[in-house]
């Protein structure tokens, strides 16, 4: 496909099926090689009144999905302890459990509840995590589970975990004829989505500021591409970018003082940066191929993008001072949509190779590249805070899903919708 016509395909009217209000569905496809077995136990609640969710089924689940941890099912388990003091660790050696995880939740007044827990080691007999505990509003204990899981993740490889984090993506209901668009918001793991906004014309490239609190997209209107700014919490939106021609891709800057676009104003696509509490605009490249596709490199200093001014599109780095462009990307009959890891080191691209478009990881010091995905229609890439896995969307059974890969390869995982399709992921940062 010509450059053009692809970059044509991007700004389409692209149609598909979905339901507004469906929650997105875990398929745990493969995990590492060797997982670490845990135990959650169900925490333990007294009161009468049921509670909404069932927070150790949340760790369970959020624990399982990292593809890292084997845990062990609540049918085999020989008893359930709530305290350090009730743990007979000889009956999860049998279990061959190397971790348990106890707690207990509390109802305290004004509807609120105190969540505990404790992380212990089978082998040891020691706790890992002592007693820890956060409150939270009854309607606030998923965030408890994915509190507590990111915790565990951490205790036992290093890294921060993710779990507690968002992801914003877009739907589309009716018939292929006059669909309805919707960006939708969700917790990483697919529960608890929320229309953000919809419109009866496209919306794309949905991207978050570096706080979480406010988020940039492309939304057609009178089949012209705009670009918007808004507020999660209020909902209050702001239309930066109404030029002549193309209005796309927005991408925060680290600060969250600018956003990268990329604007044909002047006749060409090129990159631009705009200033969002002056409204400045600057051209940051100045060429006759079409420069598309910006993302920031995470500490500023550089911006990478799509061209094809070597033939075919690959990917550039544009250095934001000087504004000197370098080409990064050589592997492969095309690489698009690239995004850097939060410490710079890796850069994910949509790559092409035999007709098939998979997600790539090129190594920033050796240049070396791994593809992620053996899928054969795989785009828009974003990399989860921590950077250990990336959200795409592709197409699985004829339906257009979102899925996630670990950036070794190793660990896969599918959010198909039940009711219909689901594309443009942007996986949000930590929240302040």
């Amino acid at each position: 496909m010509m450059f053009k016509q692809w970059l044509g395909a991007v700004f389409a009217c692209l149609v598909f099926i979905s339901s507004a209000k469906a929650q997105l569905v875990i398929e745990i496809t493969s995990g590492a090689d060797q997982l670490l077995p845990i135990a959650v136990v169900p925490f333990a609640y007294e009161n009468v009144a049921p509670l909404s969710d069932d927070i150790a089924q949340i760790v369970e689940d959020d624990l399982a999905r990292s593809g890292l941890f084997q845990p062990i099912p609540r049918s085999n388990m020989l008893s359930m302890p709530s305290k350090e003091v009730d743990v007979y660790y000889r009956d999860w050696r049998l279990l061959k459990s190397d971790y348990v995880v106890i707690g207990t939740v509390q109802k305290l007044q004004n509807n609120q509840y105190r969540v505990g827990f404790e992380l212990l080691n089978v082998l040891s007999q020691k706790p890992v995590q002592k007693h820890s505990s956060i409150d939270v509003g009854a309607n606030n204990l998923r965030d408890a589970g994915h509190y507590i899981s990111d915790k565990i993740y951490e205790l036992l490889t290093g890294t921060k975990g993710a779990f507690s984090t968002r992801i914003l993506y877009v739907t589309a209901e009716g018939d292929r004829k006059a669909p309805l668009f919707k960006l939708q918001v969700a917790d990483a793991d697919g529960h608890r989505p929320q229309v953000v906004v919809e419109s009866k014309e496209p919306i794309l490239s949905p991207s978050w500021s570096r706080d979480g609190r406010n988020i940039a997209y492309v939304m057609f209107r009178n089949r012209r591409p705009n670009i918007f700014i808004q507020e999660l919490a209020t909902g209050r939106r702001q239309q930066i970018a109404q030029f002549r021609g193309l209005n796309g891709a927005p991408a925060w800057s680290p600060d969250g003082k600018k956003l990268a676009l990329v604007l044909s104003k002047d006749n060409n696509p090129e990159i631009y940066t705009l200033d969002i509490a002056t409204q400045k605009l600057e051209r940051m490249t100045n060429h006759y191929s079409i420069d598309t596709e910006p993302s920031w490199e995470p500490d500023g200093k550089g911006i990478v993008f799509t061209s094809d001014r070597g033939g075919n599109p690959q990917i550039y780095r544009l250095d934001v001072s000087s504004k000197r462009v370098e080409r990064v990307t050589f592997e492969g009959d095309l690489n698009t949509r690239a995004s850097m890891t939060p410490d710079g080191r890796y850069l994910v691209t949509v790559q092409k190779n035999e007709g098939n478009y998979h997600i790539a990881l090129q190594d920033m010091k050796t240049g070396r590249v791994q593809t992620l995905t053996e899928t054969y229609l795989d785009e828009s890439p974003s990399i989860a805070p921590n950077g250990s896995m990336v959200m795409y969307a592709t197409t699985h059974k004829g339906k257009g899903i979102l899925a996630v890969v670990s950036v070794d390869g190793l660990v896969k995982y599918r959010l198909p919708s039940a009711e219909g399709d689901v594309r443009e992921p942007s996986w949000s940062p930590y929240f302040k």
